[in-house]
Order: structure tokens, then sequence, then C-alpha cells
């Protein structure tokens, strides 16, 4: 047995790790997406480099248990450790359940089969875990931004690049002044039928070299034509599109304007006059539970 005199530096040394852990914790999961190098640790809790990989070994193994995401260290001189959100299969699974759950009731029904979703879109308990589903899917992306179409899906493209950390590039659909010089495209609505406007202001990209690449997020999908349009206004910028993202896409048309998307449900059909919405999880999505970051 140790006495009292071993036994209390050891003690110690196993609360200073503790305290540490769980501020190291705090500090990345506060910033997701972001890579932070050893020597941030190092030099923050004044501790050994040896003793920071331990303490970041562990938070991982925790964080990974109890599925709340994925700590992840890079080697070499730019690289580190940062948090990325990664919810397991179950979870994406929950999370398309409960968006469909909500979705189901007649009384979102509103006039031409249109749904009420504001308060879905809008939500800062729920955005939050439609975002994680994308942030897991586009985590390797590699993306320099993430780009939406006013209004409803800001929230959510704001989300999924907080996760990413990069920046959220809005497209409007008429321009305005105090954003500077624009570009704007017309573009087809499939929704719609009608050709309609979006602009993006130049200044919002100009951190973007040529060649740079956009996930593209937005909260609603009928047959694409706002995606496309996005897709083609990006392209003026010299800015691919890499990856597409809406949580709700409609089932018809069957064949969509943009191919290469996931979305987390569904939408069947609105019956008006039954007052009924049919909702399921989209296929889309195929969660994959060893998906490596």
């Amino acid at each position: 047995m140790l006495c009292d005199d071993a036994l209390h530096p050891l003690l110690e040394e196993i609360m200073k790790r503790t305290d540490r852990i769980g501020a190291m914790i705090k500090i990345l999961s506060d910033t997701p997406g972001k890579m932070f190098p050893l020597s941030y640790f190092c030099d923050l809790f004044h501790a050994a480099k040896s003793s920071i990989s331990e303490d970041i070994a562990i938070a991982a193994r925790m964080i990974s248990e109890q599925e709340l995401g994925r700590i992840t260290t890079t080697p070499g001189t730019g690289g580190g450790v940062k948090y990325v959100p990664f919810p397991s299969d179950r979870q994406c699974l929950e999370i398309q359940q409960e968006l469909c759950d909500r979705l189901s009731d007649p009384s979102r029904i509103l006039g031409g089969g249109f749904l009420y979703t504001s308060d879905i879109m809008f939500d800062p308990h729920f955005v939050p875990k439609m975002a994680s589903v994308f942030a897991r899917n586009f985590a390797q992306s590699e993306a320099h931004c993430v780009t939406t179409v006013e209004t409803k899906g800001i929230p959510l493209a704001m989300a999924v690049a907080g996760f990413l950390d990069i920046p959220v590039v809005i497209v409007r659909r008429e321009s305005k002044i105090s954003e500077g010089p624009t570009l704007s495209i017309n573009y087809f609505s499939g929704s719609t039928g009608k050709m309609q406007k979006m602009s993006m202001a130049k200044k919002a990209v100009a951190g973007c070299k040529q060649g740079s690449k956009a996930i593209v997020i937005d909260d609603f999908m009928r047959a694409g034509g706002s995606l496309k349009g996005i897709a083609e206004l990006l392209e003026e910028f010299h800015i691919r599109v890499c990856n597409i993202g809406v949580a709700i896409s409609y089932a018809e048309p069957e064949i969509k304007k943009v191919s290469d998307y996931i979305s987390l449900v569904q939408l069947v059909s609105v019956d008006e006059t039954e007052r009924k919405i049919s909702v399921e999880p989209s296929l889309h999505l195929r969660p994959c539970s060893k998906q490596i970051l």
C-alpha cells in the first residue's frame, strides 16, 4: 500500500489531469472543426507534450464511447487536434425520425399543399442535430465555404459551417445596396415553373480562391432548380459545388435538376382533403458506421 505522503502527489496529478481533460473537451466542443496544435494546450496547461497527448487519447476515447462525436489528431507541422460532430448510425436515424414525426402534424398543411416548417428550421435545439448529420457526411469534403439561399436555410447552413469551421455565403433573391457589387443570374425554378433571379455579393466570396469548393445547404428541395441556380452562380466565381445537403426533399419529380445530394427526409405526399402528410427517412442518406474522418 502507498503511504499518505506518496499517495498525495498521485491524487494531485490525477486531479490535474481530470481538470485538463474537462477543459480540453470544453474548448474543442465549443469550436468544432477548428484544428488546435498540441503546443496550444501545452502552453495553456503548462504541461509536457507527452502528458497532453495522453490527455487527448483519454478524451477521444470518452467522447467516442458516449457517442458524442470524434476527437481526431493529425500529425505533422500543420496538424493538431480537433473535434468533429459524428452522430452514430442510431443517432442519425433518430434525428431523421424526429423530423418525420414533427412534419407529420396535419396542422402544418397550408393552402396549395405547402407545409409550415419555420418552427423547425429556426429551432435552436433541433437545427444543430440536423446539421451534425451533414457535418458527419461532409467532414472530408475540404470545402472552403457553405452556401445557402435566403432565408429558411440560413440557420441550418450556419450550424453546418460552424461544425466544419468554414464561413457561410448567403445567396440573395434580391441584391442589397449594403453588400456592394453583386453578380446576378436568372434560373428556372422547377417548383414554380417560372424564371427567377438570385445574386451574390462579390465581397462574400473574396476569400475563396479560384478552384475553391463549396457545400450547398437548403431547407427544402422540390425539383432542385434553386440548388442548380446556386451551383451556376458559384461557377461564375470559379467555385465548384462538392456536396449538397437538404433537410427535406419532395418525392416528385423523381428526376431532380441536381443528382448528387443527400436529404434527411423525403416528403412523399400532402393530402389537403384528408389532412394527411406522408414523410419518411430519406434513402439518399445512408448511415455508415465505418465512415472514417
